[in-house]
């Protein structure tokens, strides 16, 4: 009897060809859901969730920057950080206002200190996180019929905040926590943020509307009070599209500044999206030259329609900052969101636990 040699091939190709097909199909999911959930797909080189396969050149760059920039921005920052908290001590040593917890109503020099150092400390913060030219394009008239309540911007990323910290030095909206947190709880309070006790359903807890009111039009009225710094979209996006934007920002019926950020980049996004904090701060220091774009628009001033209707000022306004900035208009939401980032895990119930935190 012959034997015949078994041909040992076979099983190897079967193999290649499941694991190609394999491949082919786990591609077109992606794709599949980065075209459905536009609006927060990563598209730079290191892909969703920032661990999508980069070439070798992008390693070497990563491994250079992580022994060399990395430890002397952190180290920098930390010393910024550090330096605004002093300056905040000594501005709020001895001050009526030091057992509250909100310190936006400091007056005369502590104030002034305050604002002056704080936009300086943000400034420099920009710089050593490698934002070291800012392109900023002002289209307003700066011819104010009346005194804007509060800044309405797009949200791409925590960046956003360290511009507008050195840009006009507003307030926003924080978890009650973070005035309980290390150095940043008392900045927190001289930046005169409003806390949301968003676990208390108790009825002498503000609400974010409420308290986000009460804040613009006293900004409205009073010079001296820092105006509201709005994200209405209430989650970060690529930077690409518009969300639709909650009403609570324009319940006040005051006038508001429509600002509008880009981050153009070649490697990273400084997008903060389907990515955890640490991952992605990591990978912003890492990166050599960071850019940052913004867009000043005229004050908006409400018709008497739009001041009795909320959701008709937010959507014109929405609708100006999509024409004037070119962002896409889309209407999904943060539901959508946390489906895509639970897709994006493998997991179709609920969302990681760090992009939850994230998000809240």
């Amino acid at each position: 009897m012959e034997l015949k040699p078994v041909d040992s091939t076979t099983p190897k190709d079967e193999r290649s060809l499941l694991k190609s097909s394999s491949s082919a199909s786990s591609s077109s999911n992606q794709l599949e859901l980065d075209t459905k959930y536009a609006p927060y797909a990563r598209t730079d080189v290191y892909g969703p969730m920032g661990r999508g396969p980069v070439p070798f050149s992008e390693k070497f760059l990563l491994g250079l920057a992580a022994v060399t920039l990395l430890p002397v921005r952190f180290i920098s920052g930390l010393v910024i950080l550090v330096l605004y908290f002093l300056i905040c001590r000594l501005c709020t040593l001895f001050s009526n206002h030091q057992q509250k917890e909100d310190l936006v109503h400091l007056t005369a020099w502590r104030r002034h200190a305050v604002v002056q150092a704080g936009r300086f400390c943000a400034r420099a913060m920009l710089f050593v996180f490698g934002f070291y030219w800012i392109v900023v394009e002002d289209r307003s008239n700066n011819e104010h019929v009346e005194r804007p309540g509060a800044i309405v911007s797009n949200h791409v990323s925590y960046v956003d905040i360290l511009y507008h910290m050195s840009s006009s030095f507003p307030s926003f909206v924080a978890k009650a926590s973070v005035a309980k947190l290390p150095l940043v709880g008392l900045i927190s309070k001289c930046l005169g943020c409003i806390y949301v006790q968003r676990e208390s359903k108790t009825s002498d807890s503000k609400g974010v509307s409420g308290a986000v009111i009460e804040r613009v039009q006293e900004a409205h009225q009073n010079k001296n009070c820092p105006m509201m710094l709005l994200f209405p979209e209430g989650t970060t996006t690529n930077g690409e599209y518009l969300l639709p934007f909650k009403s609570g920002a324009f319940l006040a019926k005051a006038p508001v500044v429509p600002i509008i950020l880009r981050y153009p980049y070649k490697r990273f996004s400084p997008a903060w999206d389907s990515m955890s904090g640490m991952r992605h701060l990591f990978l912003l220091l890492c990166q050599f030259v960071n850019h940052i774009e913004v867009i000043k628009l005229p004050v908006y001033y409400p018709s008497e329609e739009e001041k009795e209707d909320p959701r008709l000022y937010a959507n014109n306004v929405r609708k100006l900052m999509a024409t004037e900035g070119n962002l896409i208009l889309s209407e999904i939401g943060l539901s959508e969101k946390r489906v895509y980032h639970a897709a994006l895990n493998g997991n179709s119930n609920s969302p990681p636990r760090d992009l939850q935190k994230k998000e809240d």
